[in-house]
């Protein structure tokens, strides 16, 4: 057998085949569910993975509000962030956040587990939540991801 017959082939912007995937998060543990988001974002799955490309595919996330948070990490978790301004730090727990913006919690959690570059910036634009079960992108015809089956 002739090794050198292989050739690595290194997707592009042209050749990624980018499908809708939805997730239903009500029910399932923040962390675990927000590594499966992040990872189908990534495309870490496909066999055409190539790290400096977005070659994975656009993350619908449903009933976002309805996540499980173990532990005492609803009232324990903080999410700090800065105004810009001196003595501008603020501090807002799972709990405030969640009853906020629903939505800003699972975002915080995908958004996290991405690249800290252009390329991170650029997968999270692919990433759409919602809370309720309803989302505008049924003319994209998602395929739905069973997070049981997924390890």
């Amino acid at each position: 057998m002739n090794t050198l017959s292989y050739k690595t082939v290194s997707a592009n912007k042209e050749t990624v085949n980018k499908e809708w995937v939805l997730i239903d998060a009500e029910g399932e543990v923040l962390g675990r569910m927000a590594t499966i988001a992040a990872k189908f974002l990534r495309g870490k799955y496909k066999p055409s993975f190539t790290p400096h490309v977005d070659c994975g595919d656009n993350v619908i996330v449903i009933n976002a509000e309805k996540f499980v948070l173990t532990g005492n990490k609803m009232t324990d978790k903080e999410y700090v962030r800065h105004t810009g301004y001196p003595g501008g730090q603020r501090i807002a727990t799972a709990k405030e956040l969640l009853a906020k913006k629903p939505t800003a919690v699972v975002e915080k959690a995908i958004k996290g587990m991405l690249p800290k570059n252009r390329l991170g910036s650029q997968l999270f634009r692919n990433l759409y939540v919602y809370e309720g079960p309803e989302h505008p992108h049924e003319a994209q015809k998602p395929k739905a991801i069973d997070l049981k089956a997924i390890k």
